[in-house]
């Protein structure tokens, strides 16, 4: 009876697991439409392209090597254990120690879920470096970020490991649930390296310090890009639980579910009424990003507080990604699609929110880590972008942006049949 218990527990959580991996692999929807639609249409072509390879290339680098470095636990040679001896050993320690409803799941499906993470936090760096980035030099970081910057630092948190052998950010007081700094400030701070060097596109900040707006081609598939996004936070937050085959868990991924939802929410109408204040309309994008600041504020941890604390949080990210977005373009710091607010400016602030529902963390837990990250992930990001500048050159050339990158990158257009000939 017990083994068959074990063996429902180890069916349920492993098809949970896959199921949630497979709405977080979904989010690579998300974010190819929602920057499709915020990029120019000269661009949408090479914009996408870029999508569907980093993703590719992600899940290869994090077969060769990434999940080796990131938990001592490498798949391409070595297989996964097929679940018998994973069943064996939870027998053996409920027959020593009794049953405790614990549940284990298949490794396989371990690495499928945290693969999709790694795929998300190169996604963001898509977005803050679209216009003007060659595609080749783009791809070929995608390598170096997806294989060794990200699983480096996601060994020192989710992985447990000492950082450089020097102190474990798990005994400061760090957590981060889903990953708002560990998967998200991550992967702004790669964007954040790579658009200082890259520098503005053509015409963005005139010598006066006017701001210039280049809107985005097509609205409507950025909304449905937040949409699909939205939707696959689900499995992302959810899936952070990691079992669902008993009472106690079943009830953490509900709540983690309201949460997720209730942060998307105050996120949005909180941006969109900054919007409303401050420029006298109802701005879209500004709400598109608003649900993504709530989405990425509540990741950190989404499972301690209570609803009306998780559309707080949101709303206060949705609030903040305003500010950010504005402040970086008086900076000149040239973000198409505000990823590096989105994720970046609001994964901070989702770090340090944690501890205020969550008293096993530490606020100086929390600003260590998230200092660490972004430390490392920014400095060998910058120096890997700054040997591709010397190398293959990061940045097309001015004609070459100016007719967009679609011709130049990719030889095809988007929308053929609207171009005047």
């Amino acid at each position: 009876m017990e083994n068959n218990i074990f063996e429902l527990q180890y069916a349920i959580d492993t098809f949970y697991f896959l199921v949630c991996g497979a709405l977080v692999m979904w989010m690579a929807a998300g974010f190819s439409m929602l920057e499709a639609g915020l990029v120019r249409s000269k661009n949408t072509t090479e914009i996408l392209t870029k999508n569907v390879a980093l993703y590719a290339i992600s899940c290869i680098m994090y077969l060769i090597c990434g999940y080796a470095i990131m938990y001592d636990g490498g798949i391409l040679l070595d297989g996964i254990d097929g679940g018998e001896t994973l069943v064996a050993d939870a027998l053996a320690a409920s027959a020593e120690n009794g049953f405790g409803g614990d549940s284990v799941y298949s490794g396989a499906s371990d690495f499928f879920f945290q693969v999709v993470f790694v795929a998300t936090a190169m996604s963001i760096i898509s977005g803050a470096v679209a216009e003007r980035m060659k595609l080749w030099a783009f791809l070929t970081f995608a390598l170096v970020m997806t294989g060794f910057i990200y699983p480096l630092e996601g060994s020192w948190t989710w992985g447990g490991k000492e950082v450089f052998g020097l102190f474990s950010l798990g005994d400061l007081g760090f957590s981060d649930f889903a990953g708002s700094g560990i998967v998200h400030m991550a992967g702004a701070a790669a964007a954040l390296a790579g658009v200082l060097l890259l520098g503005p596109r053509k015409g963005k900040y005139s010598s006066t310090g006017q701001i210039n707006a280049f809107p985005g081609a097509n609205l409507p598939l950025a909304t449905l890009g937040t949409f699909i996004l939205w939707m696959g936070w689900f499995g992302f937050n959810g899936g952070s639980v990691l079992k669902l085959g008993d009472i106690t868990n079943a009830n953490s991924v509900a709540m983690v579910f309201l949460n997720t939802n209730a942060a998307a929410a105050g996120g949005l109408v909180a941006a969109l009424a900054t919007a409303r204040m401050m420029f006298g309309k109802a701005d879209l994008t500004m709400a598109l990003n608003g649900a993504l600041a709530g989405l990425v504020a509540i990741t950190a941890e989404p499972s301690t507080p209570a609803p009306w604390a998780a559309t707080l949080i949101g709303s206060a990210g949705g609030v903040l990604v305003v500010f950010s977005i504005l402040t970086l373009d008086k900076l000149k710091i040239d973000d198409p699609v505000g990823a590096i607010s989105v994720h970046g400016v609001v994964g901070i602030w989702g770090l340090l929110a944690v501890p205020l529902t969550n008293t096993e963390t530490s606020f100086v837990g929390q600003l260590i880590g998230l200092l660490t990250i972004f430390a490392w992930v920014f400095i060998a990001s910058l120096l890997v972008w700054f040997v591709l500048k010397l190398t293959l050159g990061i940045r097309v050339s001015e004609e070459e942006e100016y007719e967009g990158v679609d011709i130049s990158e990719c030889g095809m257009e988007a929308y053929p049949e609207f171009t005047i000939k």
